[in-house]
């Protein structure tokens, strides 16, 4: 990095710190799923058990995840997503729909089905106003701002 970098400082940047690489945003992903198990984890993913083990441990310290023991003898675990884990779910839904539509749009590999029977299809929108929010136009301020 240049020695004048100046970094933008944004919540952005502060959660790709911690969720900003693929193994982290899988193990997300298995239990949204329902795989709770670290065996089983490692297998949907393909992550090695040191970079898994890793990264549960980063999730968990960070309060996306929770360990709770279901095995005395030895000592093992089941993961779940905490509230702020949760949370992390539509981030999810945006980051399929994208590849759906830019990598997969002939057949995606996961199709998600709403409560009201319709296929998922996550869109962004404004709580105010309830319009979509979109890329468009940028402040003189150099805040991004989306429009509907």
């Amino acid at each position: 990095m240049p020695k004048d970098a100046q970094p933008r400082e944004c919540s952005v940047a502060d959660t790709l710190e911690l969720v900003g690489e693929r193994w982290s945003l899988l193990v997300i992903r298995e239990l949204v799923y329902g795989v709770r198990r670290f065996d089983g984890i490692a297998r949907n993913t393909g992550a090695s058990r040191d970079i898994l083990t890793s990264r549960l441990r980063k999730l968990e310290a960070n309060g996306i995840i929770r360990r709770e023991r279901y095995s005395d003898r030895p000592a093992r675990y089941e993961y779940h997503l905490t509230p702020a884990g949760v949370e992390l779910c539509d981030v999810l839904l945006v980051l399929m729909k994208w590849g759906d539509r830019h990598l997969n749009a002939d057949d995606p590999p996961v199709r998600w089905q709403h409560s009201c029977g319709n296929p998922v299809s996550p869109m962004v929108i404004c709580r105010h106003c309830g319009n979509e929010a979109r890329h468009g136009a940028h402040s003189p301020t150099g805040r991004g701002v989306l429009t509907s």
